[in-house]
């Protein structure tokens, strides 16, 4: 199970991470190039990027997806916790670092059109599961999409429908915390 576990994170959940990745430079981003090679470009997720390279899930981010990324900027993660983020790109927390990362990644190409859908269909909120096992809830108020975490923290998305050649990125203002780290 832990093989498979393994191979999942690094066939799929990292090539929609990095999706995540480059939407900080959407100036210089290409619908038509895969998420890995647009993320090389994003100026404002060099914590996403640093974190996606201690989780040693760079090698995988050209696969075909398609994957739906929220991706939090730097400012997300200068939120949290003084010491947070230095503590999980030590190499001993590799595996909690690709929980996380994956907790903010859904199977599939969820579109703002899409999230809205499924919001109408849910009575205004959707649940939602990610590639990390976990669910996240989906709301949209005053036009607005937030994601809620299982601790109950909120994210909102600050940029959405950033277009890749394997999937679609939502730029958040907030890092997601799965309840099993």
């Amino acid at each position: 199970m832990r093989l498979v576990q393994h191979i999942f994170t690094r066939l799929i959940l990292a090539p929609v991470l990095l999706a995540a990745l480059y939407s900080g430079s959407l100036n210089a981003s290409d619908p038509g190039k895969t998420i890995a090679a647009n993320a090389a470009k994003a100026d404002n997720l060099s914590t996403l990027v640093a974190a996606v390279k201690a989780a040693e899930l760079v090698d995988t981010l050209n696969s075909e997806g398609p994957f739906t990324v929220f991706a939090p900027t730097n400012d997300a993660f200068a939120a949290l916790p003084a010491g947070t983020v230095d503590t999980l790109l030590k190499p001993e927390n590799k595996e909690k670092l690709q929980k996380i990362l994956g907790y903010h990644v859904l199977p599939g190409k969820a579109t703002a059109e899409v999230v809205m859908e499924m919001t109408k269909k849910g009575g205004g909120h959707a649940k939602v599961a990610t590639v990390q096992g976990e669910e996240l809830t989906l709301k949209v108020d005053g036009g607005k999409v937030t994601i809620t975490d299982s601790k109950g923290n909120t994210a909102t998305v600050i940029r959405a429908d950033l277009m890749n050649s394997n999937g679609v990125v939502h730029v958040i203002d907030g890092v997601l915390m799965p309840s099993k780290k």
